[in-house]
Formats: structure tokens, C-alpha cells, sequence
């Protein structure tokens, strides 16, 4: 910044742009290199490329690339891969990561939304004592904060040998995921015309029957919008994976242990976040017709 006053005031003004060619380079020099590093040009020595995807996959932490040191044969950076497909499933690797995470994700969201048809199918057309008053509490159990929760379930867990262990994890996540899913198949089953169940009933159909063959598949709209949130919810989840899987490391919990204490490996970290969402978005563009007409399904009655 240059000095100048100004009615005989001292001001700060911009430096005058320069007009030769080359000291324009060299004054534009400092700025381009600085967007290169922050877009994603370099970063400490290394590129961003397609090869930085094959280290997180792996779990690479050597001074080149996986790929490069493999075709080279450098022993050094190689002593806990084998080249080949077996790296894959390597502990410190998205490989094994991406195998966790679908073992923790799929039980943790089909359970929630079976356990929550059946019970949304009670709620809605069976009439039993205290109907009202229990499904006031389920939902009531919708304002329990997570993290309340986690010192009292890991001390249950260890008493009861589950801790860190994949079942310990579907019942924690089907547990908090039940409440929400039971408020909204309610809604939605409860919204269907009674008549459809009346006609089945009279023609023999007991509720096992009427369940299976007319509630689902019309509830299938709700079930569909509930599947995105609880997939979203626990593929995303880090506190409780951490907590309850730390031997079994999931997506999020890989990528915070690619972190270099140097902070030397972020071109892997862009890798490594851009594969942990590539399944999410997969599935949300995949069931998005169904997550609209889910949510708005029986809000309104009639």
C-alpha cells in the first residue's frame, strides 16, 4: 500500500498496476501460485490426481505414490502391501473402511424401518390399552440427546461382552433410529383409507395378512424417504463408530487416521472424503422421487 494525502490528509492507496508485460507476471506471479496450492494444484510436493485415490483406497503413506512405488519396486514404502488385490483390504486403507461401513450401514437400516412398520402398523389399526399414552412417549424419546447416552450403553455393552463389536453397533443405531421411524410410518399408515382394511378383514385377511400384502406396499413411499435419512444418518456417523467400532474403523474414522501429524498428506484426504460420499449420493439420487412424497405423507388428512 502507498501513502498519499489527500486534502492534506495522510491516505492509503493501491499500488499503480504495472504496464510492462513482465513486471505483470511478476506481480501476478505470488497470487496464481497461491490459487494453484488452494485449488487443489500442489500441496506440498504433491499433485492431485487420479493416483491419489489408489493411496486412500490402500492406505499409502510413502514418499511417491502407490501405483509408482509398485511398478519401481520400492521396498521401503512397501512392506505392508502385496501389489496386488489384497491391498485392498489393507486395515489402515478406504478398502477396508468401505467393507466396515456396509456391514455397519445395511442391518442399521433395514432393522429400524422393519421393527417400525410392524410397530406403526399396531399403532395405527389395533386398539390396545394404553395406545395413545405409549406411542406419546416414543416420540417424547425423539428429544433424548445421543451423547447422554454413550457412557451408560458402552458400560451396559461391556458388562454384557458386545463392546466393540458390529452387533453392539446395529442396536445402538437401531435403538435411537426406531422413535422417528415409528412417528412417520404412523403418520403414513394411519393416513391410508380405512376401507382397504375393512374389505380385507372382511374377506378373511387377519392383520398379519393385511400388513403384509396392502400396508407395506403402500407404505412404501414412507419407507423409502425413511431409508435415505437412516442410511445418510449412520453412514455419516463418526462419534458413535468411534466409540463403539474402534477396532473396525468406518469411513469417517479412516479419514481422520489418514491425517499425517505433518499435515503432509492432504492430497489423500481429498480422495479419501471424495470415495467416503460417493455411495450416499449414489442413493439419495436413486430413491429422490419417493423422498419428498415420504415426508408430506400424512400431514394432511383426507
Amino acid at each position: 500500500m502507498l501513502r498519499k494525502e489527500i486534502n492534506g490528509r495522510p491516505h492509503l492507496v493501491d499500488p499503480p498496476l504495472p504496464e510492462n508485460p513482465r513486471q505483470a507476471q511478476e506481480f501476478l506471479s505470488p497470487v496464481l501460485t497461491y490459487l494453484q496450492t488452494i485449488s487443489g494444484g500442489h500441496v506440498a510436493g504433491h499433485r492431485f490426481t487420479l493416483r491419489n485415490y489408489a493411496d486412500a483406497l490402500v492406505g499409502y503413506k510413502g514418499t511417491q505414490d502407490y501405483l509408482t512405488d509398485c511398478q519401481q519396486g520400492v521396498s521401503s514404502t512397501l512392506a505392508k502391501f502385496n501389489c496386488d488385490a489384497s491391498d485392498l483390504l489393507n486395515p489402515e486403507g478406504m478398502g477396508r473402511a468401505f467393507l466396515n461401513t456396509v456391514i455397519v450401514t445395511v442391518p442399521s437400516t433395514i432393522l429400524p424401518i422393519l421393527f417400525a412398520a410392524l410397530a406403526a402398523y399396531a399403532f395405527a389399526w389395533l386398539d390396545f390399552k394404553g395406545r395413545q399414552w405409549l406411542f406419546a412417549i416414543l416420540v417424547g424419546l425423539q428429544i433424548v440427546p445421543l451423547q447422554m447416552t454413550l457412557v451408560p450403553i458402552a458400560r451396559m455393552y461391556v458388562r454384557l461382552g458386545i463392546a466393540d463389536t458390529f452387533l453392539g453397533i446395529w442396536l445402538f443405531h437401531t435403538g435411537f433410529g426406531l422413535p422417528y421411524a415409528i412417528y412417520l410410518m404412523r403418520n403414513f399408515i394411519g393416513s391410508l383409507p380405512r376401507e382397504i382394511f375393512e374389505s380385507a378383514y372382511l374377506d378373511g385377511a387377519n392383520h398379519w395378512t393385511a400388513f403384509r400384502r396392502l400396508a407395506l406396499p403402500l407404505a412404501a413411499p414412507a419407507i423409502a424417504s425413511l431409508g435415505i435419512f437412516q442410511f445418510l444418518w449412520v453412514w455419516n456417523d463418526f462419534l458413535v463408530a468411534k466409540i463403539f467400532l474402534s477396532t473396525h474403523p468406518v469411513l469417517t474414522v479412516q479419514v481422520t487416521n489418514l491425517i499425517d501429524p505433518r499435515g503432509s498428506n492432504w492430497h489423500i484426504l481429498t480422495g479419501a472424503a471424495f470415495l467416503s460420499f460417493i455411495v450416499p449420493m449414489i442413493v439419495f439420487f436413486a430413491f429422490q422421487r419417493y423422498f419428498v412424497r415420504g415426508l408430506l405423507a400424512g400431514s394432511v388428512k383426507g
